[in-house]
């Protein structure tokens, strides 16, 4: 007469008890654990049987089968978890003081264009300017006719310009986010755009893709002075308080009168040096009162040319980034020379 399920459930825990502590490693233990429990293991036979006992017999049965399969996976969890223990102290060797430091790792630095890019923002936007962005792909009458460049006109050559079709260009500069800015929105108005820009350009001091920031304040009553106090203020915040600026007459085509902004010497003090050809002054940005023909272009009784005035003005991230830090060649900002990275 065959043995009762209760019975054969306790023999098959005795079984498989034997077999994991004669287990010799994780796998093993496993091959173990699944003959018994598995899918077509034997204690998972047992329990198929249970309903064709007869119903008196069947809680007796499931309980002792149960009991035997509770049985079996705390010893194969025992006996793994001493199976990984073992293994560890065997591989180390020796006493390991998880108190130590770990070895050090190189991390990411933010790189010296986003540095000063965020840093010329947050000057401006503690000014109470907000910060706009447009798209880098142009019509020609947001990059130029709109900004009082028709064709024909000279400075569209001094701007090297990337063409994707007579119609479309890669913007030369971001001042096409003021037009579609003053097309959505009423004065006053006080707003910069930073972002990529791109013209045909490669040397120590040009790329063909480049960063700029330009700005725009409109408002009734605008003033040069209002303006020359603005980039004053940025020109020392940024490079320090004892920063000298100086305002020299200019031309653009969408400002008038316009003027370039010069900031005294950051690697000599003022005193001249190579850098500087020994004037004591570097050239930062330009700048101007808007012309009135830009206003026109915006075609907006709100921005009527004889109610309201406007300033903008307009700077490579880039060349503040390789003077504020000492950096030579302007190529070495897109080498991803770690090198250079690290020191920032």
């Amino acid at each position: 007469m065959s043995a009762s399920l209760p019975d054969q459930a306790s023999a098959l825990a005795d079984e498989a008890k034997a077999s994991l502590i004669a287990a010799s490693n994780e796998a093993e233990l496993a091959r173990i654990k699944s003959g018994f429990l598995g899918k077509t293991g034997s204690i998972t036979a047992l329990l198929k049987q249970i309903p064709t006992l007869a119903p008196d017999d069947r809680r007796a049965a499931g309980g002792a089968i149960n009991t035997a399969k509770k049985a079996v996976e705390g010893l194969f969890a025992e006996r793994r978890d001493a199976l990984k223990d073992a293994a560890l102290g065997a591989s180390s060797g020796s006493f390991v003081d998880v108190s130590l430091p770990s070895r050090p790792s190189w991390t990411g630095h933010i790189h010296p264009v986003t540095r000063a890019w965020e840093e010329i923002t947050e000057i401006f936007v503690s000014m109470g300017y907000t910060v706009h962005e447009g798209p880098e792909v142009e019509t020609d009458w947001h990059c130029f006719e709109a900004l009082n460049i028709p064709p024909g006109h000279p400075a569209r050559e001094m701007q090297d310009t990337f063409y994707v079709d007579e119609e479309i260009v890669l913007r030369t500069h971001t001042s096409p986010v003021q037009i579609r800015t003053m097309l959505q929105q009423e004065p006053p108005l006080r707003m910069i755009c930073p972002g990529p820009v791109y013209r045909k350009d490669h040397d120590i001091t040009h790329t063909p893709m480049f960063h700029q920031v330009e700005g725009l304040m409109v408002d009734r009553g605008t003033t040069m002075a209002e303006l020359k106090g603005t980039l004053a203020e940025f020109a020392r915040a940024f490079f320090g308080a004892g920063t000298k600026v100086r305002f020299r007459p200019s031309f653009f085509p969408f400002t008038e009168p316009s003027a370039e902004v010069d900031v005294s010497c950051v690697f000599c003090g003022g005193d001249g040096c190579r850098v500087c050809k020994d004037t004591g002054w570097l050239e930062v940005l330009g700048c101007g009162m808007v012309d009135p023909e830009v206003f026109a272009a915006v075609g907006r009784p709100e921005y009527d040319p004889d109610v309201i005035q406007g300033f903008a003005f307009g700077m490579g991230i880039d060349r503040m980034a390789m003077l504020k830090y000492g950096i030579p060649d302007l190529r070495m900002l897109f080498d991803n020379d770690v090198r250079l990275l690290e020191q920032f």
